[in-house]
C-alpha cells in the first residue's frame, strides 16, 4: 500500500507517516523543508520516498500528481496547511492568500486530480485535516476558519457523492481541536484548552480513514463542541469565537 502525505516535515503529518509506516506502506512525503524531510526519511528507512514541494503553487501541485499518478497511491492525506490570529485587517493580502493557496487550493487541486485516478479503479482513500473550526466562523482567526469551513465541506460533499455513485473510495475529513503541534506557533498562539497529542490525532485520522468514516471528529469534548454549535444562535456564536480567539493571544 502507497500513500502520499503533504505537509510531512513536522506534526500530525510527520506522526501520520510513522503511524503508516509501522503498518507497513511505502510513503511519498511532500514538504518545502528538504532538511526536515530528509530526518523523517532516515527514522522510517527505505520505503519512503521524500519530495520537496511548494503546494501553495498550483504549478507545483500538478507536478506533483504528474509524478506519482503511475505509482499506484492508495491514501492522498491532505495535510498541509497553517493559519495566523488576529484581525482580519491587520494580517496582510499576501498572507491570506497563501494561507488559502495552502488550505483550499491545494487540497482541492490534489483531491480532484487524484479522486479521478481513484474512481476509475474503484479504490482509494482521501483523508483530509480540516477542524473542528470547520463547522462555525472564526472572528480574529477568520481566513483560517473560512478555509476549513471550505475543505470540510468539500470533503463531506464529496463523500456523500461517491457513496451515491457506490463506489468503493471514501473521503474523510478530520476535523479535530486544539493538537499539540508546530501550527501554535506559526499562528502566533496559545490555546485556552487543552490540546491532544499529535500522535495520538494521527492514529485517530488514519484509522477513521480506512474505516471510510466521512467525519472523524476525536475526543468526546470536540464532538460536545459541534453539537453545541449547532443549537447556538449565530450572534451568540459568533461572540463566543471570538472570546476564544481573544483567550489564545492574551
Amino acid at each position: 500500500m502507497r500513500a502520499l502525505i503533504t505537509g510531512a516535515s513536522s506534526g500530525m503529518g510527520r506522526d501520520m507517516a510513522r503511524v503508516l509506516s509501522c503498518m507497513g506502506w511505502e510513503l511519498f512525503l511532500v514538504a518545502r523543508r528538504a532538511d526536515k524531510l530528509l530526518e523523517i526519511k532516515q527514522e522510517l528507512g527505505d520505503k519512503t520516498v521524500c519530495i520537496r514541494c511548494d503546494i501553495s503553487k498550483e504549478e507545483e501541485c500538478r507536478k506533483l500528481y504528474e509524478v506519482l499518478k503511475d505509482k499506484e497511491i492508495d491514501m492522498v492525506i491532505n495535510n498541509a496547511g497553517f493559519g495566523y490570529c488576529g484581525e482580519f485587517v491587520s494580517s496582510t493580502l499576501e498572507n491570506d492568500l497563501e494561507m488559502i493557496d495552502t488550505n483550499v487550493r491545494a487540497v482541492h487541486i490534489l483531491t480532484k486530480l487524484f479522486l479521478k485516478d481513484f474512481v476509475s479503479k474503484n479504490s482509494g482513500r482521501i483523508l483530509n485535516v480540516a477542524s473542528i473550526a470547520g463547522f462555525m466562523p472564526g472572528p480574529m482567526m477568520a481566513t483560517y476558519y473560512a478555509t476549513k469551513n471550505y475543505v470540510t465541506s468539500l470533503s463531506r460533499a464529496v463523500s456523500y457523492e461517491l457513496k451515491e455513485m457506490g463506489s468503493a473510495v471514501t473521503v474523510t475529513a478530520f476535523c479535530p481541536g486544539p493538537v499539540n503541534t508546530e501550527f501554535n506557533q506559526v499562528a502566533g498562539v496559545s490555546f485556552a484548552t487543552a490540546s491532544i497529542e499529535s500522535k495520538t490525532a494521527a492514529r485517530m485520522a488514519i484509522t477513521d480513514a480506512l474505516n471510510g468514516k466521512r467525519v472523524s471528529i476525536p475526543t468526546f469534548k470536540m464532538k460536545l463542541v459541534r453539537f453545541g454549535a449547532r443549537l447556538v444562535p449565530d450572534c451568540l456564536l459568533l461572540k463566543i469565537c471570538s472570546n476564544i480567539q481573544q483567550k489564545k493571544i492574551n
